[in-house]
């Protein structure tokens, strides 16, 4: 039987149950070590990669900054970059040194976060018989025996602490997905409002916005993840209702694809319809010609290739892109969102045709964050292409 030795604290620090519990559980640990009984547990770690694992944990820990910024003033304390919790790692560093490695942290609050330290189970104090920190030396130098702070614990917990930092980072992506998609939400439900308002399209416009104010309010930083859950469940039964009602008002001129062109080519495909890009009409070129046409000066394109360099647009569908016809409506609602007034649109419809319409509404959706005025933007490429300087292939390379 192995003996054990509990060491109580110094002074008026009293000894409790948790801190017994704790020695017995870094002896126990670090004899299985001693035995190769540990599996894979080595005990070891390298201790600035085990206190940024920490740092991104902290709170499963209940651990705040203050109390890291504590424990890595003790690390500095540490020589090797390694942590062996094999065997005990006193440091002993005086009161006034680890205040000023503390960034100057009054002696009260120090043992406030030792304290902390030591109930997370990361740190056990090693006390000499009056108290002070030290060491004693042999011979040669070397330390023979040491009072001060051990960090075998935190070297001890290392697999745990960097498992509960996965999760940690695991939860925090969660969390950036839905603000993000809480804020695209927002954002693309106003726009179509703000659309539908300025153009006087026939709704309920006024109580959309109002009851999409009520879900626009702020989201702190520490918003919990059912929080914003409910929030994004709430602006998708909005938007939901507002794509609807936009898709209602508009006109059959508005949602036709009256490109003859193009109609024809997408009934005689029997599988990826594609169609003609040249941005020019040829709604009454004779089939014969029409057919020599793109193979002098067209391009043509699929469908599912234009959705691979676009796919923003895909989210704004009512249910899914499968055909021109889909792309065409989506981008009639796209457009509006945009700022892209009727009238603009309506000329590159003329200019490009129905589908090189779409097209091109999607690919300035794809870059809205670099075009300052899509209106403008979507007004000189109808004016390039009415020159016969325009052509939809190299805007769809370039974003793929």
């Amino acid at each position: 039987m192995t003996e054990r030795l509990a060491t109580t604290p110094f002074g008026g620090g009293r000894m409790s149950a948790h801190i017994f519990a704790m020695q017995k559980r870094v002896s126990d640990t670090q004899a299985k070590l001693a035995s190769d009984t540990g599996g894979n547990e080595t005990g070891t770690a390298e201790k600035w990669q085990l206190l940024r694992a920490l740092t991104e944990a902290r709170s499963a820990f209940g651990l705040s900054d203050r109390t890291i910024a504590v424990l890595e003033a003790l690390l500095t304390f540490h020589p090797d970059k390694m942590l062996d919790g094999r065997a005990p790692i006193v440091v002993f560093p005086s009161n006034a040194e680890l205040s000023v490695r503390s960034r100057g942290m009054a002696p009260a609050t120090l043992r406030r976060h030792l304290a902390l330290l030591q109930q997370a189970g990361m740190l056990l104090r090693r006390d000499s018989p009056n108290g002070k920190r030290y060491c004693r030396r042999d011979e040669r130098g070397v330390i023979d025996e040491a009072f001060g702070f051990d960090l075998a614990p935190l070297a001890l917990m290392a697999t745990e602490i960097h498992e509960r930092a996965e999760q940690a980072r695991a939860e925090a992506r969660r969390l950036q997905t839905l603000r993000a998609e809480v804020t695209i939400h927002l954002r693309d439900v106003a726009k179509i409002i703000e659309a539908a308002m300025t153009e006087g399209r026939k709704g309920a416009w006024a109580e959309h916005q109002l009851e999409l104010a009520t879900l626009s309010g702020r989201l702190g930083r520490a918003t919990a993840a059912e929080t914003l859950i409910e929030r994004k469940s709430a602006l998708l039964v909005l938007r939901r209702r507002v794509e609807e009602e936009f898709l209602n008002s508009l006109t059959n001129e508005e949602m036709s694809a009256n490109d003859v062109q193009y109609e024809r080519h997408i009934q005689n495909s029997n599988t990826d319809p594609t169609f003609e890009i040249n941005g020019h009409d040829t709604k009454h070129v004779e089939p014969q010609a029409e057919k020599a046409a793109p193979e002098r000066k067209g391009i043509t394109i699929s469908l599912k290739r234009v959705l691979a360099a676009c796919p923003e647009i895909k989210a704004y569908a009512k249910d899914d892109i499968s055909t021109w016809a889909d792309l065409t409506r989506t981008a009639a609602l796209v457009r509006s969102m945009l700022g892209i007034s009727p009238d603009a649109y309506e000329k590159a419809r003329a200019a490009l045709g129905e589908s090189s319409a779409a097209v091109v509404i999607a690919a300035i959706l794809q870059r809205s964050d670099q075009i300052r005025s899509p209106g403008g933007y979507l007004r000189e490429l109808t004016r390039r292409a009415e020159a016969g300087q325009f052509s939809i292939m190299p805007m769809i390379k370039a974003l793929e």
